[in-house]
């Protein structure tokens, strides 16, 4: 089977737990879930309804602090951003706005804009979102997309790291998380997009586009 993250290996079956079959690929180390077994749009739809992830709440101001921190330390004043994959309490992008940056909301339940998808962003963001992509080489091509040259593609996932803890780790619990990420992975995806990786944090990868950007047609996986 191809991997859906890299496109460049096979996969082999990793585990199976409770009925759901994961696969691992020998090129980028991804794991994820048997396509045969992806949750449907209305399972996905409960599950992120149950969030209670308030743009006040200080203990998920803090969490997100871990990704936005070396953000602004980056981010020349003024910047344009895209919140992708925001939830119904986009916390982060307020958080960003209060330092002074223009933030665009997207997301395919809670902010169904496709005008935000039309234009060329300065950085963009993924907190918690890159584990529910359920074609993640189509995913990142449309994220390459929309980053302008010099632009910062900043992502927060737990990264998957302990085969041996895998079957007990309450991230893969989550029925929504059908992609695991290894350092590995982000090095084979950001070669794919001529990006430059580095892991500022833990759990949070950022890749920078130094080369100009491809048109806004992104790959559709066909």
């Amino acid at each position: 089977m191809a991997c859906p993250v890299c496109r460049e290996g096979g996969a082999r079956l990793f585990a199976s737990v409770g009925g759901r079959d994961y696969l691992r690929c020998e090129i980028c180390q991804a794991t994820f879930l048997h396509p045969d077994q992806l949750p449907s749009r209305e399972v996905e739809q409960n599950e992120y309804g149950q969030h209670r992830n308030r743009p006040a709440d200080p203990a998920y101001r803090a969490f997100l602090a871990q990704l936005a921190g070396p953000l602004l330390q980056r981010l020349a004043p003024g910047r344009a951003g895209l919140d992708y994959g925001c939830g119904p309490g986009p916390a982060l992008a307020a958080m960003l706005q209060e330092a002074g940056h223009c933030v665009t909301l997207y997301d395919p339940f809670f902010h169904i804009d496709p005008r935000a998808l039309e234009a060329r962003y300065d950085f963009i963001t993924c907190t918690e979102v890159v584990e529910h992509f359920h074609q993640p080489a189509r995913e990142f091509a449309r994220l390459a997309a929309l980053l302008k040259p010099g632009g910062l593609l900043a992502i927060q996932t737990y990264l998957q790291t302990d085969d041996a803890r895998f079957a007990r780790w309450n991230y893969r619990r989550d029925l929504t998380h059908v992609v695991f990420y290894r350092e590995e992975t982000f090095l084979r995806i950001a070669r794919r997009h001529d990006w430059i990786m580095e892991i500022p944090a833990r759990n949070v990868v950022f890749l920078t586009r130094e080369t100009p950007s491809p048109p806004l047609i992104y790959d559709d996986g066909a």
